[in-house]
């Protein structure tokens, strides 16, 4: 066992620094974060920039809303996705290049961190839209920053030597936690507190891995550590730490899930993988 010579704070400068968001992104998650703003304020917002305008009305008319009738104006597409939608694409959009690159300490190659991370996001949304659309949409921007603090433990975990520890009996959040101090989801809820977001959607983060720990955000941490056992079925951003994850059974009962239903999941999320992938074009400025 390490010394521990690590602090958040030195683990997180190691990622390098979080991705800059534009200044329209800004303005417009300052507008969804007031209450008293209105949607016609966040569509004049992001109609400001072109590139934003575009992927929004890309965004709503896509697989993942099924309009009868596409939306042709920024305008009706806010009043339709509504704020947390909004919140979901922006937060897409603002990552994507960061979540594409490899993470070798992890063993996922480029694009791989990306595509699981996606995928997770539509599972958990597809998983809550039982609960309503708000829950929904805040369920897939948990599962898109979920594993963002992977990148922050991946140089240290590269430099690591943990050939004297027992992985075999342990979670690998727990030889993180063991090895560095923190953990991956730890790491990720702090980056997430650092943008601003609401507490329950940091909570949710914190405890993808242990759902029966989280209290506000335990509805989301639910959805997002089944979707994510269907990734990890699926095969998609299966790294070091593979299936090396404790399953929670209440986790699963909660959503109304079994794990012999993750199979159909998989088949449901694996259309809307390919369409974030297409519109929401990692390494996109």
């Amino acid at each position: 066992m390490a010394n521990r010579p690590y602090t958040v704070e030195s683990l997180l400068r190691r990622a390098g620094d979080l991705p800059a968001m534009p200044h329209v992104t800004q303005r417009a998650l300052a507008l969804i974060r007031n209450r008293d703003s209105n949607m016609t304020a966040l569509a004049d917002v992001l109609a400001l920039d072109q590139a934003m305008a575009s992927l929004v009305l890309r965004w709503a008319n896509s697989a993942y809303y099924s309009l009868r009738s596409p939306v042709a104006t920024v305008r009706q597409a806010v009043v339709y996705l509504g704020h947390s939608a909004i919140q979901s694409l922006l937060l897409a959009a603002s990552i994507a290049s960061y979540l594409e690159r490899p993470v070798p300490g992890y063993a996922l190659e480029r694009g791989e961190l990306w595509k699981h991370s996606v995928g997770v996001a539509a599972g958990a949304r597809l998983i809550t839209l039982k609960f309503g659309t708000q829950v929904a949409e805040e369920a897939y921007s948990a599962g898109l920053l979920a594993d963002i603090g992977k990148l922050a433990l991946d140089i240290a975990l590269r430099e690591a030597d943990l050939s004297g520890i027992d992985s075999s009996t342990q979670s690998f959040t727990d030889l993180e936690t063991g090895f560095f101090g923190v953990d991956h989801a730890t790491l990720g809820a702090e980056m997430a507190r650092r943008w601003h977001l609401p507490e329950h959607l940091i909570e949710a983060i914190a405890y993808h891995h242990r759902p029966s720990l989280a209290n506000a955000g335990g509805l989301l941490a639910a959805a997002v550590h089944v979707a994510d056992g269907a990734m990890m079925m699926l095969g998609v951003g299966l790294g070091r730490d593979g299936l090396r994850y404790a399953l929670d059974p209440l986790a699963y009962e909660r959503m109304g899930w079994t794990e012999a239903q993750l199979p159909e999941l998989v088949d449901r999320v694996l259309p809307l993988i390919a369409e974030a992938e297409a519109f929401v074009q990692p390494g996109r400025k």
